[in-house]
């Protein structure tokens, strides 16, 4: 028994001192390795703020739509505004899953948490303004009493 048990510890011994050994023996973390995964984290926040000013731009462009006079659209102004907003409903759902994707991932290694916090602000940015656009254009105009409203603040 006793032969048994300085076996096994002769064989833990050897493994040890084989680990410690490669371990000595090679580099403690290999710097272009490091370097390499810094550079994409690097490029990928990079691509996201891009991606997110983009969002912030196509969100103000919309915004100035809202203050066209409804009264001064056509019918194909009309129908190109509701292509737009069908289209930023599509682009904020195509965000919406990419952000789950990312959050997901990187909340948990805190990478470029707050270029996903400021992405994630534009995507709800875009939600408000094509609902906005909705809202002044479709709906609002159906309300006898905004369409009312609109016409006493026009005299004013």
């Amino acid at each position: 028994m006793t032969v048994s048990m300085k076996s096994n510890i002769k064989e833990v011994l050897n493994d040890v001192r084989h680990s410690s050994y490669t371990e000595k023996k090679s580099s403690y973390m290999d710097v272009n390795k490091v370097n390499r995964l810094l550079d994409s984290i690097n490029d990928f926040k990079n691509d996201l703020k891009e991606k997110t000013v983009r969002i912030y731009n196509v969100n103000e462009n919309m915004d100035k739509l809202t203050w066209f006079n409804i009264d001064d659209l056509n019918e194909d102004c009309l129908m190109a505004l509701n292509d737009l907003i069908s289209s930023a409903k599509d682009l904020q759902s195509s965000l919406i899953r990419q952000y789950v994707v990312m959050d997901k991932i990187l909340k948990v290694k805190e990478i470029a948490k707050e270029e996903i916090k400021d992405f994630k602000n534009s995507i709800d940015e875009l939600k408000e303004s094509y609902e906005d656009l909705e809202s002044v254009f479709f709906s609002l105009p159906q309300m006898p009493e905004f369409v009312e409203t609109t016409k006493q603040l026009s005299l004013i």
